[in-house]
């Protein structure tokens, strides 16, 4: 059975903060792109808080996580099981997909219990996409591939079938594939919750007041590119990989929208039930509660 395993390796304005410099990293995609576009330009003012963006893929910012490197991060909602001792969540700043998420594509049909056995390309041992496959059927064969190179692995006979994320969901048809299952539909059928993806923690050790700050500016950088669409879209568009424009904006869409202002009660609840069913099923390593700035 495979089993996720890593290599050792509020809203409210807070009292003033001293300047401070602080990391804040996230994913190189429209969507994050989008969200944070407001703080990387300038849109909104700081403060005393001067953050310096960095940019990586998920797999690699998870795995940056556990080591602690950056003071605000995106992570998935799974790899939190292995961090939430140094990290809290923002209540901001969330990809749900309500309904909708990551993909499992095939060269042809494979039906409803197809992938029983079969070599599977996924983005990441962390990433909530391959906890919500294993979730759905553990006995597979994981080939870990940077998420760009999925389609192309399944499309050249390498891998069975693959998990896409980002805008892959959007485009894999283009590659000749075939849609297995939709993990987002999957899980909204078996828990009647929005499946959340990934968020952004803090680190704990920053206190209330910068966490509070934090929090605050990272809603009103989401609120401003909602209410100042084009040009965030436009700003968005030169992480696109590739999509047009109308296709861009259905992605930001999909993903930044009410449940990235705010994850509200069935929001925490989902994130909840994510950690505790990964648990449960032996493919996290501990209980964790989501815990929430």
């Amino acid at each position: 059975m495979a089993r996720i395993s890593i290599e050792p390796d509020p809203s409210a304005r807070s009292a003033p903060v001293s300047s401070v410099e602080l990391t804040l990293a996230h994913s190189p995609d429209s969507d994050d792109a989008f969200m944070f576009y407001a703080l990387a330009t300038k849109k909104i003012p700081a403060g005393s808080l001067v953050f310096s963006h960095i940019l990586d893929d998920i797999q690699t910012l998870n795995q940056k996580a556990i080591q602690g490197v950056y003071d605000v991060t995106a992570i998935s909602f799974s790899a939190y099981a292995f961090v939430a001792e140094h990290y809290a969540l923002l209540p901001c700043g969330a990809s749900f997909g309500d309904g909708y998420g990551p993909i499992v594509v095939a060269r042809g049909p494979l039906g409803a219990r197809g992938l029983k056995g079969k070599r599977v390309a996924v983005p990441g041992a962390m990433t909530t996409a391959y906890l919500t496959l294993l979730l759905y059927e553990a006995e597979i064969e994981p080939l870990f591939t940077p998420f760009e190179q999925i389609l192309r692995r399944v499309a050249d006979g390498e891998a069975d079938a693959g998990v896409v994320i980002h805008e892959g969901q959007l485009t894999y048809a283009r590659t000749g594939l075939t849609k297995v299952l939709d993990l987002g539909e999957w899980w909204q059928n078996e828990t009647r919750l929005p499946l959340p993806l990934g968020g952004n923690a803090i680190r704990r050790s920053l206190g209330t007041n910068i966490h509070a700050e934090v929090a605050r500016l990272l809603r009103e950088s989401v609120r401003y590119a909602l209410d100042h669409r084009e040009e965030a879209l436009t700003y968005a568009m030169q992480f696109a990989r590739g999509l047009d424009s109308s296709t861009a904006d259905r992605f930001v869409s999909m993903y930044v929208n009410q449940w990235t202002l705010d994850y509200g009660e069935r929001g925490r609840q989902a994130v909840q039930t994510l950690l505790d069913r990964g648990f449960e099923r032996g493919l996290l390593p501990a209980a964790v509660k989501a815990d929430f700035v």
